[in-house]
């Protein structure tokens, strides 16, 4: 089994990853990850930059294996961010459901687009999880719902979205939603949506009221922080877009581009009091500057309560614009981090060379 940080030691493999970086084959891309020991980089399949000698490189099944080992993301390539970016046929799939969010887009309309509905489906399920029908199955359901909380007659919605019948639409309603229709006007929903940065793809979750989750999509334990969230919400997570979701966007590209050091879109985080309260003193401490659990734990009045605060911080789910990853040990060592600390390292060197 490969471990994290360690690299792919199957000959075979080897020699057929480097021919692929050689011939720069794009259908390598997200298969491997090659760390070039002589820059401390590492590169996709696709790279433009001069080739390396084989017996300098080593190759990673993933782009966290070669963080974990120390490789830095090449500036050409982007490989966190151009290994797992929607490839442009799906890029071009997900746009056709925004641009027309209440009606279906059939698999003879991709074909129609010059789109592979079987790429596409591989895709949303390797990425997402789901289908690419379901996924707009949810987008639709989520439109459907704004309109009905706008006041919008059941009737109307219904046939506006497509379906022939009331039972039909409200049949797949309660399959997306777990209620009816008519029990869904009072319910708060969760949206989700996948974006990539220069450290890996990222999920969003937002309600009506702002921001709930930002966190890496392999980070650990993320299937029981959804679990936690739609319990202490009272909701259901479905896929879709906000102008929560659109803000948190733009704004952590301005961060990753080193032009915002601070963070307005709105946070809806449920907690403890006490949970809440760590949160809100994380975000005291500023950009380019670290602080210990100690120095955390006095500063919101409570010197004795340091493992608490470590416990607090730990069940942070909004990655970044609540910056956990400025915390570190009292000796000035970097500890936990649910990102990695390749990454919670990045983040701080980045921090630093921006302020």
């Amino acid at each position: 089994m490969q471990r994290h940080g360690q690299p792919i030691t199957n000959p075979q493999q080897i020699n057929r990853y480097y021919q692929a970086l050689i011939d720069k084959d794009p259908s390598y891309v997200g298969t491997f990850y090659a760390g070039v020991k002589t820059t401390s980089i590492f590169c996709i399949a696709t790279c433009r930059a001069r080739k390396p000698k084989k017996e300098n490189v080593d190759f990673y099944p993933t782009f966290k294996a070669a963080l974990d080992a120390g490789f830095r993301p090449c500036k050409i390539c982007k490989p966190t961010e151009n290994a797992s970016e929607a490839p442009s046929p799906v890029a071009l799939a997900i746009e056709l459901i925004r641009r027309h969010p209440k009606e279906k887009v059939s698999d003879s309309q991709l074909r129609q687009h010059q789109i592979q509905p079987e790429m596409v489906r591989r895709w949303f399920k390797k990425n997402y999880g789901i289908t690419f029908h379901t996924f707009q199955r949810m987008y639709r359901i989520n439109n459907a719902l704004v309109e009905l909380k706008e006041g919008k007659k059941l009737m109307d919605t219904a046939y506006d979205m497509g379906y022939d019948s009331l039972s039909g639409f409200g049949y797949t309603f309660k399959k997306v939603m777990g209620k009816s229709p008519s029990q869904s006007n009072n319910s708060q929903v969760i949206l989700i949506n996948r974006f990539t940065t220069p450290l890996g793809p990222m999920f969003v979750c937002a309600t009506d009221e702002g921001i709930c989750l930002l966190e890496f999509v392999e980070r650990r334990m993320l299937e029981t922080e959804f679990r936690d969230l739609q319990r202490l919400l009272k909701a259901t997570i479905i896929n879709g877009e906000n102008d929560h979701i659109r803000q948190a966007k733009q704004e952590i590209d301005e961060y990753f581009a080193g032009t915002r050091k601070q963070f307005d879109v709105s946070i809806h985080s449920p907690g403890t009091p006490f949970q809440k309260e760590v949160w809100q003193a994380l975000q005291q401490i500023e950009y380019g500057s670290t602080a210990s659990y100690q120095q955390q734990a006095e500063a919101i009045n409570k010197p004795t309560a340091v493992r608490a605060v470590a416990s607090a911080n730990g069940h942070n789910r909004i990655a970044i614009i609540i910056p956990c990853h400025r915390v570190i040990g009292k000796n000035g060592k970097l500890v936990g981090y649910a990102g990695g600390l390749e990454r919670k390292r990045w983040l701080l060197e980045h921090e630093n060379a921006h302020r």
